[in-house]
C-alpha cells in the first residue's frame, strides 16, 4: 500500500483558514458567476412585470366586452404564454445550481487528497441507490418515499465515495400521511481494504425516534459503547453502538470526533454515521433545499453558498480522516 499523506492541519485554526480561503475564492470566482445569474434573474423579473401588465390589460378588455367566444379564443394563447413563463423560471433554477456547484467542487477538489485521475463529478438529477441508504442501518425504514438530487462522486485518497441530497419519508402508523425520516446530505464511501466491525452513531437527543433502529442493531449483536468514547462533548451529544469485534477508537478517531462536535455546535445540524465493515455512511440533516435560488430576491449571498460548502466539506473531511488513519 502506498504511504499515507501527512495529516492535514487540525483543529479550529485549520477550519478558519480553509473558510478564509473559500471566502477569497468566492470573491474572485463564484461572485462573478452569481452576478451573471443575478442579471439573468432581473431580466426574468422584468419579463414577468411586462407580461403581468399585458395580461391584466387583456383580461380587463375581455371582462369589458364579456364575450364568451373572445374569452375562449384568448384562453389558448394566454395559457400557452403562462406555460412559457413557468418554463423560463424552471430553466433559471436548473441552470443556477449546477453553475455554482461546479465552482464549489473545483475549490474542494484543489484542497483535499483527491485522486487527480478521478476528479469530482456532479450530476444534478442522480441520487444514491436506496439499497445503499438502507445498508447504512442508521434508519429503520423501508423508505417508500425516496427522492434525491445533486449527486457527487469521486475518489479521496484510496476511497471511492458518492454523496447527494436525500428526502426520505415513510407512512405514519397512526395517520394517513408520510412522516419525514431524513432530509439532508448523505455520503457513502468504500474503503479499499477488507475491514471488519460495525459502529453506528446516532444523535442522543433523537433517541426516542430511533428505538427501532437501535433495537435492530442490538438484535445483530450491537451494544452501547459510550464508555469507549473519550471525548466528553461527543459522548454527551451522541449515542455510540458497536458490535463486539469492533475497535471503536480505531474507527472513530479523536480528530473526527472533535470535527463532528464542532460542526454540530456551529451549525445546529445533526449528524448520523455508521461504519459497516469497509463501508462508511454519514448523514447531515438539512431542513431546506440547499443552493436553491431565489426569484424575487437577490442571490448575491456568501451565506447561501457557504452553508452548502460546509456540509459537503464536513462529510469529505470525515472520509479523508478515515482514509488517512486506516
Amino acid at each position: 500500500m502506498p504511504d499515507k499523506p501527512a495529516p492535514r492541519e487540525g483543529g479550529e485554526a485549520s477550519k478558519v483558514k480553509r473558510l478564509e480561503q473559500f471566502r477569497i475564492y468566492y470573491n474572485h470566482t463564484i461572485h462573478p458567476e452569481l452576478m451573471r445569474m443575478e442579471q439573468r434573474r432581473l431580466r426574468l423579473l422584468r419579463l414577468f412585470l411586462f407580461s403581468g401588465i399585458i395580461l391584466a390589460g387583456i383580461i380587463l378588455v375581455d371582462f369589458y366586452f364579456n364575450n364568451t367566444v373572445l374569452t375562449l379564443f384568448l384562453a389558448i394563447p394566454i395559457g400557452g404564454y403562462i406555460f412559457y413563463l413557468l418554463y423560463r423560471i424552471q430553466e433559471f433554477r436548473q441552470a443556477f445550481k449546477p453553475n455554482i456547484m461546479n465552482l464549489i467542487l473545483d475549490f474542494i477538489d484543489d484542497g483535499m487528497n483527491f485522486d487527480p485521475n478521478h476528479p469530482l463529478e456532479y450530476f444534478p438529477k442522480r441520487k444514491i441507490d436506496k439499497a445503499q441508504f438502507l445498508q447504512s442501518q442508521i434508519f429503520a425504514t423501508d423508505a417508500p418515499f425516496y427522492e434525491g438530487e445533486d449527486f457527487i462522486n469521486g475518489r479521496i485518497g484510496e476511497m471511492n465515495f458518492e454523496m447527494c441530497e436525500l428526502a426520505v419519508k415513510e407512512f405514519s402508523p397512526v395517520r394517513n400521511r408520510l412522516n419525514d425520516v431524513f432530509n439532508g446530505v448523505f455520503l457513502h464511501a468504500t474503503f479499499p481494504e477488507e475491514t471488519y466491525g460495525r459502529v453506528i452513531i446516532w444523535p442522543r437527543r433523537f433517541r426516542q425516534h430511533l428505538t427501532r433502529a437501535i433495537k435492530n442493531f442490538t438484535w445483530e449483536s450491537g451494544k452501547n459503547v459510550d464508555h469507549e468514547v473519550n471525548n466528553d462533548a461527543f459522548r454527551e451529544a451522541f449515542l455510540t453502538y458497536a458490535t463486539e469485534d469492533t475497535h471503536v477508537e480505531g474507527i472513530l478517531s479523536e480528530p473526527m470526533q472533535d470535527a463532528i462536535v464542532q460542526y454540530r455546535i456551529q451549525t445546529g445540524k445533526e449528524i448520523y454515521m455508521s461504519f459497516i465493515n469497509r463501508k462508511i455512511y454519514a448523514a447531515v440533516t438539512e431542513d431546506k433545499d440547499l443552493l436553491e435560488p431565489y426569484l424575487f430576491r437577490s442571490n448575491l449571498s456568501f451565506e447561501l453558498v457557504r452553508e452548502f460548502f460546509e456540509d459537503i466539506n464536513l462529510l469529505l473531511r470525515i472520509a479523508e480522516d478515515f482514509d488517512q488513519t486506516h
